[in-house]
This record gives structure tokens, sequence and C-alpha cells, in this order.
């Protein structure tokens, strides 16, 4: 499931769309990224393996679409393998602080229904120009199949020298744990390679905690 990745992670989506081809007050841009573990939320997507992902993404004056995709393993019987997520919303800026506001739909092709969920969000940002402080809440969109738990989240962002930038998070999931990452990311051209280390305290004492090591690039 993909957290305003988490690079949906330090930022919100304030300026959503980057490194955008545009067209008048039409902007398009894609992403990819190879990740050594998906985690989302503290939680392995991947069976602690590798993961390749992708998205694309579209603005116009503020509102944005765009579909996310990963392979995925959760084990245990379930056959899962591909994530596919389609979002959309609303970003923007007043009185000096961003605000996004959306909804995302995460689906797993030719799996039960069951595993499928929508959440909408709500997020506030700040750019004191040394740091960057925000947060979201996530709401759980109920069917007749899943009823998700909520969830809300704390970031900071601050660069460094060397074009580095920390970033950090905080975030409790209903029900489910308190999860947490911080991690280094550094410019190298036209990708961004991060490390960072991630993990939850579940609400049913079985823990994760990763080192995830990820290169992207965004076009």
């Amino acid at each position: 499931m993909k957290l305003i990745k988490i690079s949906l992670a330090a930022a919100l989506a304030v300026s959503v769309l980057f490194g955008a081809e545009e067209t008048s007050d039409v902007s398009i841009s894609a992403n990819m990224a190879l990740t050594s573990n998906y985690v989302w939320r503290g939680m392995t997507q991947s069976d602690n393996s590798p993961a390749v992902q992708g998205g694309i993404d579209l603005g116009y004056k503020g509102l944005y679409a765009g579909v996310w995709g990963s392979n995925v393993e959760f084990g245990a019987g379930n056959t899962a393998s591909m994530e596919l997520d389609i979002f959309g919303g609303y970003a923007g800026e007043l009185y000096g602080i961003g605000y996004d506001v959306g909804a995302i739909q995460y689906s797993y092709p030719n799996q039960s229904k069951a595993l499928n969920f929508a959440e909408a969000y709500f997020g506030l940002i700040k750019d004191f120009e040394v740091v960057s402080i925000g947060a979201k809440y996530y709401s759980g969109i109920k069917t007749d199949d899943f009823d998700p738990t909520d969830a809300w989240e704390v970031t900071l962002s601050a660069p460094l020298p060397m074009e580095l930038t920390f970033s950090a998070l905080y975030g409790d999931y209903d029900k489910v744990g308190n999860y947490y990452n911080v991690g280094l990311t550094k410019a190298l051209g036209k990708f961004e390679v991060g490390v960072s280390y991630t993990g939850i305290d579940m609400d049913s004492g079985s823990n994760q905690d990763n080192l995830i090591a990820t290169i992207s690039t965004s076009f």
C-alpha cells in the first residue's frame, strides 16, 4: 500500500508533481523506484524482499490524479503478487500552510475483494525553511467487504549539506500499532538514493523493524 511515499513521507502533496512536463496548466510526470523492501506503515508488503515500483501523476491547477503499482508478497497462503493504487485530490497553500485533501484506492488484481480498500486523507504542511513539519490523517472507507481503521502521522523533513535530506515520520494505525521511519536521501543527478530505518510496534506484540535502501527517479 502506498504511503504517500513514503517518498509519499516527509512532505504532503503541496507540490504533488515534480520533474513534470507541462503544457499550459496541465502537468504529467512519472516515477520509478527499486527498493530492498517494500514497507508500508512499518509493515513489509514484499515479505522482506526487493520490490520494483512506478507510477504516473497528472495535475491541473492544484487538482491531481495518478496511478502507482508495486510487486507484493504477503506469504501465509496469500497469493497476491501486485498492488495497484489509484488516487486523486487537490493540493494548495493558504496563509503559508500547504494542504492536501484526497482519496486513494488500494487494489490487488485477481484477488478477493476483501483485500481491496480505500482511504480519504487530509494533510497540512508548513515549511520553516530550515525544516518542514507536516501532519496527515487517513480515514478508512467502509464497504461490505472491509472496514479499514483510521491512521494519523506527523512528518519532519530538513535539508542537509551535500544535497542530503533528513526525514522522520511517526504514525498511529488504529487497532494495528504505532509506526515510525527515519531516513536520509541524496540527490545524484536524475536519481535519488535513500536509506531508512522503519518499524512498527504492533498492538498484537508482533513487531517489525527494517533497514531499507531505495533508488528512485522521476521524469
